[in-house]
């Protein structure tokens, strides 16, 4: 009757990193971190959950360390990143990972940037490394969240989600996993064919939070317009010319289409429009293999299937050579995916949102995919006065079939008045209450890598507080879980 909770993130930079730390903390001090089973992270979150799993029982541990530790890191000037000594350092360990047999891009220099940032000295854990934090069930699974791409092709035409635990690294559609110290080795119709040494993990943490992968068309697609007219330009024409087929279809058989490329023009507006400036490439272990010829009736493939080529098996992953991943948040801002796998039997999720602009965009396009997806997911509809005067805490909960939902926006809403749970700010304090989160620019753009002290202990305790402050409505839906379970 333990019912099983997730803690799922929205990413936004140092902002997010911050953040999660806070939310973290006050989880901690509420006791419900020791009843989470998961905690799944996407771009600058992963930072966060990196940092912390190098502790084997972070979880355990008071989490003032960390976060002073951390808050050093962001205060401090990034300009030491760029040192000459640094820029030796950053060519020599990009050689060594060549020579090792890695694709190499710009976004492994990202990660050796993230590293030197975020820590005092090299750091050499590897995602493998995590293992140690939990075999003994002491803390909770941590689950990094990418996105495979392919060239050509928008990211809302063909995108896989790519799940990553100290365990294995896998795609949720295919069902096909790997072990995460054998990620980025040589593959061939499922065998190892040529071992190559295990990424360190500020190299996964470049790819999880590229900055540099955003395309024309995913900006169009996040700022809410449509991009249906961009499709003539960046979509092959195609003609059904099987009106009356002979023999009776099987689900799993197509229809004859005549498919018509696009001409030069059209072709060389297509690249500029879905072309990305950087991705992160690794050997794909999936080379090789064969799709069962019935793959269309698989209910994972079917669950997370969402790309045009879905119908196209020889044009699927299997036949390439490489994974092109991105940031995640460049398609919806969510780590949620892989805790909604139905073997994972996930109650609860704690979804917290740091996300720049629009609080509810990311819960919206979400709920709009699962809907069109068949994914078990809860109404998350909200009035407009709620859109307009957003509340520290939604729970949502319509279906017996869904996991109980609570949504936490990034909003400083009673945080003004109170420096804690029904304890009032004084005259003097008043200004601690003060935290601008509406602002995408400043002082917690997404771009920005440095804050002041003051800032960032602002953005901490708002966090923080804003999870104290709806213990009940937390605690309240594990224990509608928990009746659910009887």
């Amino acid at each position: 009757q333990v019912p099983v909770v997730a803690v799922v993130t929205a990413a936004g930079g140092v902002r997010s990193m911050t953040a999660l730390f806070g939310s973290l903390l006050a989880l901690q001090e509420l006791g419900v971190l020791d009843c989470v089973s998961y905690i799944s992270g996407l771009s600058a979150t992963t930072w966060t959950m990196s940092k912390l799993y190098e502790d084997a029982n972070w979880s355990q541990k008071n989490l003032s360390g960390p976060i002073d530790d951390i808050r050093k890191q962001v205060i401090k000037s990034k300009l030491h990143c760029f040192s000459l000594d640094h820029m030796k350092y950053y060519e020599n360990k990009l050689c060594e990972r060549k020579q090792e047999g890695h694709k190499v891009s710009f976004t492994d220099l990202w990660g050796l940037f993230i590293d030197c940032m975020l820590h005092h000295q090299e750091s050499t854990h590897k995602l493998s490394d995590q293992q140690l934090a939990v075999n003994q069930g002491q803390n909770p699974l941590p689950i990094y969240l990418s996105l495979n791409v392919k060239d050509d092709f928008s990211t809302l035409d063909f995108k896989e989600w790519v799940e990553f635990t100290p365990y294995e690294v896998g795609l949720l559609k295919y069902g096909a996993f790997v072990r995460s110290e054998d990620f980025g080795s040589e593959f061939f119709m499922g065998r190892r064919m040529k071992k190559i040494p295990e990424s360190h993990i500020c190299f996964l943490e470049g790819t999880w939070s590229n900055i540099f992968s955003q395309s024309f068309m995913d900006a169009v697609y996040l700022s809410g317009h449509s991009e249906h007219f961009w499709h003539r330009w960046t979509r092959d024409t195609e003609h059904d010319i099987e009106n009356y087929p002979a023999l009776p279809q099987k689900p799993h058989e197509q229809t004859t289409c005549l498919s018509i490329p696009k001409g030069y023009l059209s072709k060389t507006l297509r690249e500029m429009m879905t072309g990305r400036p950087v991705v992160s490439t690794y050997h794909n272990f999936l080379k090789g293999l064969q799709l069962h010829n019935k793959y269309l009736e698989n209910e994972s493939f079917c669950m997370w299937k969402d790309t045009v080529l879905d119908s196209s098996p020889n044009q699927l992953n299997e036949m390439s050579d490489y994974l092109k991943l991105i940031d995640t948040a460049f398609f919806i801002n969510t780590s949620c995916p892989p805790v909604l796998r139905p073997e994972r039997k996930v109650d609860v999720i704690l979804h917290l949102n740091y996300s720049g602009g629009s609080q509810t965009l990311p819960l919206d396009l979400f709920s709009e995919y699962c809907l069109e997806h068949g994914i078990p997911f809860p109404s998350t509809e909200l009035s407009q006065e709620d859109r307009e005067h957003l509340k520290e805490c939604y729970v949502f909960e319509d279906s017996l079939e869904a996991p109980i939902l609570a949504y936490f926006p990034l909003v400083c809403d009673t945080f003004q008045k109170y420096k804690a749970p029904n304890v009032e700010r004084s005259p003097a304090e008043m200004e601690q209450g003060r935290v601008d989160v509406s602002n995408c620019a400043a002082p917690y753009g997404t771009g920005l890598l440095t804050y002041t002290e003051e800032n960032f202990n602002k953005l901490l305790n708002l966090c923080s507080y804003n999870i104290l402050n709806n213990k009940h409505s937390i605690l309240q839906a594990l224990r509608t879980a928990v009746e659910r379970k009887k």
